[in-house]
């Protein structure tokens, strides 16, 4: 609220930031956590980007109903099954988007 500037470390401190990387590594990270999503079941990953672009227009109340609402509706998915299945069973999942 005051503009005042505050550096990296004190970004991450008060949860501004999530991570912070040393000078020159902020790409090689973002592919890592990218590929990290990538292994994650596309119908979860699209729920969660629905309600990142959703949240600026919400309240939070609002904002953690759709969250609430989305997470029942993904307990109905074959995507759903699949990972407790491949968890159970100790095994990459296959996802199928469904």
């Amino acid at each position: 609220l005051c503009g005042e500037r505050i550096n990296a470390a004190t970004a991450e401190r008060i949860g501004l930031a999530e991570e912070v990387v040393g000078t020159g590594e902020a790409l090689e990270r973002a592919l890592a956590l990218a590929e990290q999503v990538c292994e994650q079941s596309p119908s979860s990953i699209g729920r969660c980007k629905q309600l990142i672009h959703s949240a600026r227009d919400k309240a939070i109340g609002d904002g953690l109903a759709a969250e609430r609402e989305l997470f029942v509706e993904l307990f109905s998915t074959e995507d759903q099954r699949e990972g407790v299945n491949a968890f159970l069973e100790k095994r990459k999942p296959e996802w199928k988007n469904r």
